[in-house]
């Protein structure tokens, strides 16, 4: 299994690709491929056929999946993207911004 820096629900930035600069939230996570999908981010068109009688089908845009190495953590008070650190607090482990401290 392999790691991936990133958890469901993170504010990330895209680093780079086509949807460079997209900040969004990490709505899945795929560790086995080492991919992400965030909100508004990397939007791929989706034929949808009609599953049932009167649905309608149709071309749909739907978020595409990118490699986590691709994202970074998003840090509000630095307002860029950052790396994380952990750091522990009482008995939990916690991932705070390697610059400024802050918690994400």
């Amino acid at each position: 299994m392999k790691n991936v820096h990133v958890k469901t629900d993170d504010t990330v930035i895209v680093i780079s690709g086509n949807s460079k600069g997209t900040k969004g939230k990490v709505i899945a996570v795929s560790p086995k491929e080492g991919k992400v999908i965030v909100e508004g981010a990397n939007k791929v068109k989706k034929h949808v056929k009609p599953r049932r009688q009167g649905e309608t089908g149709g071309i749909t845009e739907v978020e595409g999946a990118i490699y986590a190495c691709k994202v970074q953590l998003f840090c509000n008070k630095c307002g860029k993207g950052v790396r994380a650190k952990h750091v522990m607090q009482g008995d939990k482990k916690v991932r705070v911004c390697a610059k400024c401290g802050a918690e994400l």
